[in-house]
């Protein structure tokens, strides 16, 4: 089932972790080793989780990079879905073939 207008990673970092802990961004940022315009753009959704900021999200955070990285993937799709369909792509098969199902 697809998500309604899913979280920002940002938004998940702020309110999972930096307000609960009473932490500011900068805090935030000299405990990961990035610039606090790095972490500020991400909190307020205009930065993206890379692979190695989710690196640092996973050790700083004690949580896994893979579900940092899966936020921001759901995010970027849900984003691209709502602007409007002109990727002109046809079904390259007329149905799913055997291994699609498995």
């Amino acid at each position: 089932m697809k998500m309604v207008n899913p979280p920002h990673p940002g938004e998940i970092i702020k309110g999972l972790w930096l307000d609960p802990m009473g932490a500011s961004i900068t805090d935030a940022a000299q405990a990961m080793g990035v610039s606090r315009k790095t972490l500020s753009k991400i909190v307020n959704g205009r930065g993206r989780v890379t692979p190695e900021i989710a690196l640092r999200l996973s050790i700083a955070l004690g949580s896994s990079a893979e579900s940092w990285l899966g936020h921001q993937a759901v995010y970027d799709l849900w984003e691209l879905e709502q602007q409007p369909n002109d990727l002109r792509v046809v079904p390259l098969f007329a149905s799913a073939p055997a291994f699609a199902s498995a």
